[in-house]
């Protein structure tokens, strides 16, 4: 579940994206034809506040098109706050090539 008010700032992006832009830029990934083909998590580390999870991770995944594979790695930090018995990520922030 993404909110409206969430707010994504991925690696390599000079803008901010909020819910509209996240979720065309999937369906747009998605009519591309390309295939996640795999997603790693090495290190993932948990802060909890109350209602607020904050997620630390590095990340691995290799997506294929055109019959190119290409791979990218990074860090994330991901924010969850709980709104009744649902865990709503709010946003995130990616930084790439470790």
């Amino acid at each position: 579940m993404i909110p409206e008010e969430a707010i994504a700032i991925d690696d390599g992006s000079t803008e901010w994206s909020n819910r509209t832009s996240i979720l065309a830029g999937a369906k747009s990934f998605a009519d591309s034809g390309a295939k996640l083909v795999l997603l790693e998590f090495p290190k993932t580390e948990m802060q909890i506040y109350g209602n607020t999870i904050i997620v630390y991770t590095t990340y691995l995944y290799e997506i294929e098109a055109g019959g190119k594979r290409t791979t990218r790695t990074g860090r994330g930090t991901e924010m969850f706050v709980r709104r009744g018995n649902d865990l709503v990520n709010v946003g995130w922030h990616l930084d790439g090539g470790q």
